[in-house]
């Protein structure tokens, strides 16, 4: 499972780190720079990245399976 971030349309909310302030590296600003996540094969971490993808209010995060 990836997580595909559009640092673009990141607006800084943190909710993504909210869910999982590990596997969500904000910048000094507090923005999600444009990269790919690899998420770590364990439900608990697949289960914050689903969250976290659901929480962004700007669609700046995909999952893919």
């Amino acid at each position: 499972m990836k997580i595909i971030v559009d640092g673009a349309k990141c607006q800084g909310n943190a909710r993504c780190w909210a869910q999982d302030n590990e596997m969500f590296d904000l910048d000094d600003e507090g923005y999600l720079p444009s990269q790919t996540i690899v998420v770590p094969d364990t439900p608990e971490k697949q289960l914050a990245a689903r969250r976290a993808v659901r929480a962004c209010p700007e669609r700046a995060l995909t999952l893919e399976e």
